[in-house]
């Protein structure tokens, strides 16, 4: 039987691809499918023949604005990162929340992120089932602390522990009071109490689906039953047809390096721009950077700008990839086996590049505030010429060749239906 399966995608396009690969999967078996995301995604999500639920608020946006810069700023300190998060958010929940309940009226079942619990909130309201999407680790575990507390590990395995309940709690109590006003006002619930959502979703049980890979993330053994750590949730796009420049360009010469910060937008592109070329130019290999041709610096015959070329298409074609680290960017460059260097700018993005590193599949990461020419030249021929992280690379690649990501998620959410 037809369900009708919402899936709330907040965040990049790294957030929204996974949610589109798991939507194909699941309208593939029969199932009435609802993506709700900022409307620059609403292309993407109708090309996969998913139904479009477009929010007004876009993250995109957000980063360009001064409060978004602070945010960036925040680096790897949760409390600052999350204040930050709820001085931007705070303002416009209101509008944002109401647009997701009337995405979201018709839903027999709710797939969200942790963020704020919002899924939980509309379940209860809707009277359906939920389950919640890790992007990162965030179920508690005393094998390693939460990839925003990384200092938790001197404090041994309780402290790792510990540290989740406390990034669940920040979250929560920066949230509280504009969700338990929409609980109120809007979906005739009583509010939560301090403690929170999470603490009542664990409790419970409430399935939670990991979209990244053992291969990075071995599944602790104190997780519960109901997480599932399922594997990537890769979207594989439809055929491709590159612009006659960036097809001239890559077959010009030997594969360039990729370097691209996603949504993330530095305070001065331009001085970005020039920071990159010029250590592409030092570590003497060619280059294709993410921007704008109108707006950025010219290329030349070594250093090619692009705008959107979809990474799925793009990243087989380089000789290694550099990037801020999303979850989603980092699994596309990894899935191809392709060495990896993070250049991260905060929450999740250290976790990754760490992990990455401790895989062998690419040097240390460099905070994106730290990065020099000298710096990033070093790292990127470290990635080119050090046979152990070209092996890195490839194994990961291999091992992540033979994952169904999003078969087994859609598997779990079909037992979960009504």
């Amino acid at each position: 039987m037809q369900r009708t399966v919402v899936l709330l995608a907040l965040g990049s396009r790294g957030d929204i691809q996974p949610c589109v690969a798991l939507g194909c999967e699941l309208a593939a078996r029969g199932h009435r499918v609802r993506v709700i995301a900022a409307a620059r995604y609403a292309a993407l999500i109708g090309a996969a023949g998913l139904e479009a639920a477009s929010l007004s608020i876009d993250p995109g946006d957000v980063l360009n604005t001064e409060e978004g810069q602070r945010l960036l700023a925040g680096g790897r300190n949760p409390v600052r990162f999350l204040r930050n998060f709820r001085r931007i958010l705070g303002p416009l929940a209101e509008r944002l929340l109401g647009e997701i309940l009337r995405a979201a009226e018709d839903a027999d079942f709710v797939l969200a992120p942790t963020a704020g619990a919002l899924g939980e909130h509309l379940a209860e309201h809707l009277g359906v089932p939920s389950a919640l999407i890790h992007y990162q680790p965030s179920h508690p575990t005393r094998a390693f602390p939460h990839p925003l507390l990384p200092q938790a590990r001197y404090l041994g395995r309780r402290g790792n522990e510990l540290s989740f309940r406390l990034v669940d709690q920040i979250a929560w109590q920066l949230a509280r009071t504009f969700l338990n006003d929409w609980r109120r006002s809007s979906l005739g619930l009583p509010p939560m109490s301090l403690r929170g959502p999470m603490h009542r979703l664990r409790r419970e049980g409430r399935p939670a689906l990991c979209c990244f890979s053992p291969v990075l993330v071995p599944r602790p053994p104190d997780w519960p039953e109901n997480v599932h750590v399922t594997g990537y949730w890769f979207l594989d796009e439809p055929a491709y047809r590159p612009p006659e420049e960036l097809a001239s360009f890559l077959s010009a010469g030997p594969a360039p390096v990729y370097v691209g910060f996603g949504s993330m937008v530095p305070s001065d592109p331009v001085e970005t721009h020039d920071l990159v070329v010029a250590a592409l130019r030092a570590a003497r290999v060619r280059g294709v950077v993410q921007g704008d041709p109108k707006h950025e610096l010219p290329g030349s015959d070594d250093v090619l700008v692009i705008e959107d070329v979809p990474h799925s298409w793009l990243f087989p074609h380089m000789a290694a990839v550099v990037h801020h680290g999303g979850a989603g960017t980092t699994a596309t460059g990894l899935r191809y086996g392709i060495p990896t260097l993070v250049c991260p700018f905060f929450g999740d993005q250290p976790y990754w590049g760490e992990r990455v590193a401790a895989m062998s599949a690419g040097p240390a990461p460099i905070p994106f505030r730290s990065l020099t020419v000298e710096g990033l030249a070093d790292a990127i021929r470290q990635a080119l010429k050090d046979p152990a992280i070209q092996t890195g690379a490839y194994r990961v690649g291999d091992r992540l060749t033979y994952e169904k990501g999003t078969a087994k998620a859609a598997d779990i959410i079909e037992s979960l239906l009504p």
